[in-house]
């Protein structure tokens, strides 16, 4: 069972990922969020492309669910903390924060 402080405390391990106010959540994130966590501390949202989203919600229904608005279709993820293994958490969570980091541009120089 995973709780907000496993959430808090993995997420902050990634690399460059800092943590602000996001309305009534927490959030995280590198170039951009990549999870917020709820202010009960109950739930989280993660942001996964939609194959990602999909898969997640197929292989553990329990534990994850699609955003019910514009925001789910664009990935977003709710998953429930107490559902989730530390390794369904770390993988969530890893997930989500190689898609927010930074895209890596060519220079003119490299042919782009």
């Amino acid at each position: 069972m995973a709780t907000s402080a496993d959430l808090r405390r993995l997420a902050l391990s990634l690399s460059e990922t800092t943590e602000a106010p996001h309305s009534d959540r927490a959030a995280f994130k590198v170039a951009r969020i990549y999870v917020t966590l709820a202010a009960d501390g109950k739930t989280a949202n993660f942001k996964f492309t939609p194959d990602e989203q999909e898969f997640k919600c197929l292989t553990a229904p329990e534990a994850f669910a699609p955003v019910p608005n514009a925001w789910g279709k664009q990935g977003w993820t709710t998953a429930i903390l107490a559902k989730l293994t530390q390794g369904e958490l770390t993988s969530a969570l890893e997930i989500a924060w190689r898609q927010a980091l930074p895209k890596v541009r060519k220079s003119k120089r490299d042919g782009a």
